[in-house]
């Protein structure tokens, strides 16, 4: 699977010049080459006076999935705080963390969110125009493993010679699996791990009779629990350690033409960051409510205690270099790395750092 997304990615970094000719309809606006951070009049009224109204700067933001995951981001959507730091900000998902590259290195996209390790495979392409990680939000990973039966005192070695579904092959959910099973002794080839099933679609493939374990994201795992199909065994998040799990990119000319843009991007997700560790579950979960209108706040609550509890947000957004290296530890243990980049040729923390100030 990597080498297909390599191969995406390389058609199109190859074509990001006639993509940059259609920036009008492709989420990038020329016409708004340096952002307005202050205001524009409105028409004089009668009394000669003139009313004043905020310029928003518009961001298209591509999402590789909508996940309770990533609370801190919808927080900073739903209190306001991307339009306080001047962003018309437009959520889309993508489904993917290939599809997120693919648009962000299209233009069709000004911000990825997805796991870093698409910018390292980007990077190790020897793109002219790399994509950077300038904030990183999660630092667990955030799946569970779900088996069908409760079991009190799981052992990861009870997974050898079962059926697991897993997820695909050179993405973050599956490598941080196998990376788990290795420390833990176990060969992944002494796990029977199915990677056929598409994102999102395990569960209910699990709840259909495939598989003995899963693993799942909320509010899968959580859902699983309450239609007593499943039960969560373990916390891949916890048994893994901390791992820059997801982070915010973009392409080097985007930060370059719109340094101001990156800036306030990066001060309203930390005011998030900062919401989610000093509120408690029920009040994240009617901030983001809105976002998840499907989940029943209840349920909300609950995938957000479970996220809290095993420390899985960052109190600030740098992607620090010790936690870049674990990431390629990962992906040359799961024999996805070619060669290893360059700390400050995938990573920026000017953006996170001054959000701190």
């Amino acid at each position: 699977m990597r080498k297909i997304l390599k191969r995406g990615i390389a058609v199109f970094t190859c074509t990001a010049m006639t993509a940059g000719l259609l920036l009008a309809g492709c989420g990038q606006n020329p016409d708004l080459d340096e952002p307005d951070t202050g205001s524009v009049e409105a028409e004089s009224t009668d009394s000669g006076e003139k009313d004043e109204a905020p310029v928003l700067q518009k961001v298209t933001l591509n999402e590789v999935a909508h996940s309770i995951f990533y609370a801190p981001m919808y927080v900073a959507i739903e209190e306001g705080y991307f339009e306080e730091a001047g962003i018309d900000l437009d959520l889309v998902t993508g489904f993917g963390a290939d599809k997120v590259m693919t648009a962000v290195l299209s233009g069709e996209a000004d911000i990825g969110f997805m796991g870093p390790e698409t910018t390292v495979y980007t990077a190790n392409e020897g793109s002219k125009d790399p994509v950077v990680n300038f904030a990183q939000l999660t630092q667990r990973a955030g799946n569970f493993l779900v088996a069908r039966e409760e079991i009190t005192d799981f052992e990861w070695s009870d997974l050898i010679g079962k059926d697991v579904l897993g997820g695909r092959a050179g993405g973050m959910p599956e490598m941080v699996f196998e990376y788990i099973l290795k420390q833990n002794g176990i060969d992944p080839s002494e796990v029977n791990i199915d990677q056929s099933i598409d994102f999102g679609s395990t569960g209910a493939a699990f709840t259909g009779g495939q598989g003995e374990y899963t693993v799942e994201f909320e509010p899968g795992a959580t859902l699983l629990e309450q239609e007593k199909a499943g039960y969560v065994v373990a916390s891949l998040g916890v048994d893994s350690g901390y791992v820059p799990y997801t982070a915010f990119s973009a392409k080097a000319s985007y930060m370059e033409k719109h340094p101001d843009v990156i800036q306030a991007f990066t001060n309203a997700l930390q005011k998030g960051m900062e919401y989610v560790n000093s509120h408690i579950p029920e009040e994240i979960a009617a901030s983001i409510q809105p976002q998840f209108t499907e989940t029943d706040v209840e349920t909300i609550t609950t995938i957000i205690r479970r996220y809290q509890e095993q420390d899985t947000w960052k109190q600030d957004l740098v992607f620090s270099e010790d936690s870049f290296n674990l990431l390629l530890d990962i992906l040359e243990s799961a024999g996805q790395l070619d060669k290893r980049p360059d700390y400050q040729d995938v990573v920026t923390t000017e953006y996170a750092k001054k959000a701190l100030e």
